[in-house]
Formats: structure tokens, C-alpha cells, sequence
């Protein structure tokens, strides 16, 4: 697996990166050669974070982890990776018994029977208009709910959009792309 290493508001020192390559090439028995790996190291009030973006073909492992000290977090985000790869290697292979080299883009919706762990079920369906607004006006309305997304109509492009709100309290936006 190649990484590639930023940093916001941390230098990242060639020790870093030792210790970061070195920690997740426990990983690189899940992937094939050629899976690019993007680490963001950060600090916000003593806090040293770590996010680490995994693309494969047609999904995405994202893990993203917070301690007091910088390697602390990197181990806890190998662990939560290495969790994720796991669960879902075990699908794969329920599910592609007869393939011996089980790839990730081959991924097919669970069925009833083939989900592991607990089954999470939609217990409530809502439906609403959605009215054309700004990005502004949907964040009012989603402080005013008390939601930590609200969905709207771009007023400017017409597009279904979402706006959340961030671990850090700023806000994210999910616009579609055609």
C-alpha cells in the first residue's frame, strides 16, 4: 500500500512516516499492491488526530481517531481498519466461497441471511417537500430542527443537496455529481 502524508497544523517528520508506513503494513495483506492510502495528521487542543482514507475499487475505509499523543492514535486507527477489513473479507468469502482470490469490487448487496453481526432496521419513514433554499437558510433551518443534516434543493442548481455538521462544528455539504 503507497500512503500518502499531509498535515494541518502538525510538521510530519520523517519519523512519522516511518512509524505510520511501519503500523499499517499489517494492512497490506488485505490489498493488492497498487491501493493508495491518504493520512492527514492534524492537532486541535492537545488533541492529535489522525484520518486515514483507504480508496478501493467501488468503496472507500475511512477511519479517523483522536488521543493525546500522535502514535496512540495511529495504532487505534490500524485496529479500526484492520476491524473493517476483516468483517468484511468474512462476507466476501461467505458470499465467493468458489473464488480463490476474493476482490473488492466484486461486492454484492447482503442478502437477509448473510449479515453477521446485528441487523439494523429502518424503524421510522419520513417524507417532505423540499423547498428551494440556500446553503444559509438550510443551515438555519437545520440548527432550528436541532438535526445534525438537513436535506434541501440547491435554490442556485436545482440539485438535491445535504448539509451536516461537522465533529469540529464547522459544516459539510454533499452536493451530487453527474
Amino acid at each position: 500500500m503507497k500512503l500518502n502524508f499531509a498535515g494541518k497544523n502538525v510538521e510530519v517528520t520523517q519519523a512519522l512516516r516511518d512509524v505510520t508506513e511501519k503500523k499499517f503494513g499489517k494492512l497490506d495483506k488485505y490489498f493488492q499492491k497498487d491501493i493508495v492510502g491518504n493520512v492527514t495528521f492534524s492537532t486541535e487542543k492537545n488533541r492529535k488526530i489522525i484520518e486515514v482514507t483507504i480508496n478501493l475499487p467501488g468503496t472507500i475505509l475511512r477511519a479517523e481517531e483522536s488521543s493525546d499523543d500522535m502514535y496512540a492514535s495511529i495504532d487505534k486507527t490500524v485496529d479500526i481498519l484492520e476491524r473493517q477489513i476483516r468483517k468484511y473479507k468474512t462476507r466476501l468469502q461467505k458470499r465467493y466461497q468458489n473464488n480463490e482470490t476474493i476482490r473488492f469490487e466484486n461486492v454484492l448487496p447482503l442478502s437477509n441471511g448473510d449479515d453477521v453481526g446485528e441487523k439494523s432496521q429502518v424503524v421510522r419513514r419520513k417524507k417532505f417537500n423540499l423547498k428551494p433554499m440556500s446553503v444559509d437558510e438550510a443551515i438555519l433551518q437545520m440548527e432550528l430542527l436541532r438535526h445534525n443534516f438537513f436535506v434541501f434543493t440547491d435554490a442556485e442548481t436545482s440539485d438535491i443537496a445535504i448539509v451536516y455538521k461537522r465533529k469540529d462544528g464547522n459544516y459539510g455539504l454533499i452536493q451530487p455529481e453527474y
